[in-house]
């Protein structure tokens, strides 16, 4: 397809006009290092029209200019937000976390098992050091986004740290959710998961806005550790206004000796969102499973690269994205397996399905195989269509009006990924979200 039409990206680091780094009471390697990425987001090129990583993007959205860290909140907005993060969040949860700009709101860890260490990430900075050290995701470990990722490392983090030692096992999900609002406000979030031997959890996290219309920047990460014969799930909902608000979010997933990863992520709101989701199998009977549901209508452009990397033998993983687009809408999906030397009997698929729910919606899909290894199953595909004709009759036919049969058709096309998460109490959440936007659109 015709790449859109776009004006220059912007000058090197016209985004900020400073380092985000604000709080001096951070430990000293910390402002160390953010004093490092700093400079290499300084040096860093903005991605081109030439950047294959970026291809089909529209590099219009790459503007920045006069974003800042996000001010503190009110103790009105603080009281409001929490009332309606309680409100909202899922059922069930072992812990809660909220913030608003940064700023937590709220800890509640009174439903974790003894020997569960949860922490927001300024905690764990000053009382875990060696772990946030050691599973913290570097910003070379990207996917075309290294200078958004030098931001992020030079900035004060908000998020959370939670590791679970051997053998145990969370029942509830743990919930984070996140609010930023404020003309060119931005936050940094981040999440560390660590499922040490036989341990198991899963965590929700949320980005929303406080308000609608502002112009806000969310850049997140989520680094995801799954030793020997740990389990994690985790899911991400963004739902930022759909008016000027922009995500850029790293997923990384490292899973060990028969250890099992599942990571999901579902796009409602925002103007513009970059996933960059990089899975490492490292060890036999490793698997990894890579979800995505997205809803997207107006002018949103919803971009996703993945990398599903294969590194010993007998690992196996699964990546299922649908995208149902609107209006003048678009996706791109750019997903490659990679099977590395000496990762011989991986079992890999990689599956993008695009639904159009009109004529001047754009759905660009680049999936790919790089096998280095014998003995290998691997699959990929990609398919785009609309709602077909004999769908919509045979609905209407039992008395369902065509824009209602239309909905409970893309409903069940999205329905069908969030369903691959495998958590009652996430999936009935995701799905009233998901639902919730469709009414909108009505």
């Amino acid at each position: 397809m015709t790449p859109p039409k776009e004006s220059a990206a912007p000058a090197r680091h016209a985004w900020f006009d400073e380092s985000p780094a604000r709080d001096a009471a951070l430990p000293g390697w910390w402002r160390e290092r953010a004093a490092a990425a700093w400079g290499r987001f300084v040096e860093l090129e903005v991605p081109t029209r030439t950047d294959q990583a970026w291809r089909f993007a529209n590099l219009a959205h790459l503007r920045f200019e006069g974003h800042g860290p996000a001010p503190a909140v009110s103790e009105s907005t603080a009281a409001d937000l929490l009332a309606r993060a309680v409100g909202e969040r899922p059922a069930g949860h072992a812990a809660h976390f909220v913030f608003a700009n940064n700023q937590l709101l709220h800890a509640d860890t009174s439903g974790l098992p003894e020997g569960a260490l949860c922490l927001s990430f300024a905690e764990a900075l000053a009382s875990q050091p060696d772990l946030v050290r050691s599973r913290l995701g570097e910003a070379a470990d990207c996917l075309g986004g290294e200078k958004f990722a030098a931001l992020l490392d030079s900035a004060d983090p908000s998020g959370v740290v939670l590791r679970l030692p051997k053998g145990c096992v969370v029942e509830g999900p743990v919930v984070v959710q996140h609010y930023v609002g404020g003309e060119r406000a931005a936050v940094f979030p981040r999440t560390i998961v660590v499922a040490e031997d036989s341990a198991s959890v899963s965590l929700f996290e949320s980005f929303e806005s406080i308000s609608h219309g502002d112009e806000t920047l969310v850049l997140a990460s989520a680094d995801l550790h799954a030793d020997r014969g740990g389990r994690i799930r985790y899911a991400a909902l963004q739902d930022l206004s759909d008016k000027g608000a922009k995500l850029v979010q790293f997923q990384r997933a490292h899973a060990g000796r028969d250890a099992s990863i599942q990571a999901g992520s579902v796009h409602l709101g925002a103007e513009w969102a970059r996933n960059e989701s990089i899975n490492r199998m490292l060890a036999s009977g490793a698997d990894v499973r890579v979800f995505s549901a997205n809803l997207a209508n107006g002018e949103q452009e919803y971009d996703q690269r993945t990398l599903q990397s294969h590194q010993a033998q007998h690992t196996t993983s699964d990546l299922f994205f649908k995208n149902a687009l609107y209006d003048t809408a678009r996706t791109i999906f750019s997903g490659l397996i990679h099977v590395l030397p000496g990762a011989h009997h991986t079992d890999s698929y990689q599956t993008c399905r695009n639904l159009l729910g009109s004529d001047t919606a754009e759905a660009n899909s680049m999936p790919g195989l790089e096998i280095d290894a014998d003995q290998v199953k691997c699959s990929h595909g990609s398919t785009s269509g609309a709602i077909s004709d004999e769908e919509i009759f045979y609905l209407r036919a039992r008395g369902i009006p065509a824009e209602a049969a239309r909905r409970m058709i893309s409903l069940g096309f999205l329905h069908e990924a969030i369903e691959h998460l495998g958590s009652e109490s996430l999936c009935d959440y995701l799905f009233a979200r998901v639902e919730r936007k469709f009414a909108s659109l009505g």
